[in-house]
């Protein structure tokens, strides 16, 4: 399920006016190469940098349970990759604008998770 992030945190890690990121099932991802260095905004969320070029790759947090949450653009087809929820928008930016089909004032409630993923699965799947 791909996301927007509105959140202050987010702005600030990316020097922009949101992040984007895409939920992945943790089992189907496999990190090769350099091995992530924590960084970013400490606390709940371990946001995930590459040694090398310190970018900001993924996000694992208890509260995501079995999923990674990737950032959108260090996949290939970034552009195919609308997202489909948009998070935090109680901080967003007032000129900010996204196709997203949810929007969160916060998180969702993780009870929700399961509905928005087999939707965004039926839709964008």
């Amino acid at each position: 399920m791909t996301m927007a992030c509105h959140c202050k945190g987010c702005q600030r890690m990316t020097a922009s006016a949101f992040s984007l990121s895409a939920l992945f099932p943790q089992e189907s991802v496999e990190i090769e190469g350099l091995q992530p260095v924590i960084g970013g905004l400490h606390g709940e969320l371990r946001h995930h940098f590459c040694p090398h070029c310190l970018s900001w790759i993924f996000t694992r947090a208890d509260m995501l349970g079995p999923l990674i949450n990737i950032r959108s653009t260090m996949l290939e087809s970034t552009a195919e990759l609308p997202p489909f929820i948009e998070t935090c928008v109680s901080e967003k930016l007032p000129w900010v604008t996204v196709p997203a089909r949810h929007s969160y004032a916060q998180f969702p409630p993780m009870d929700d998770f399961p509905k928005l993923m087999g939707e965004f699965a039926e839709t964008c799947g």
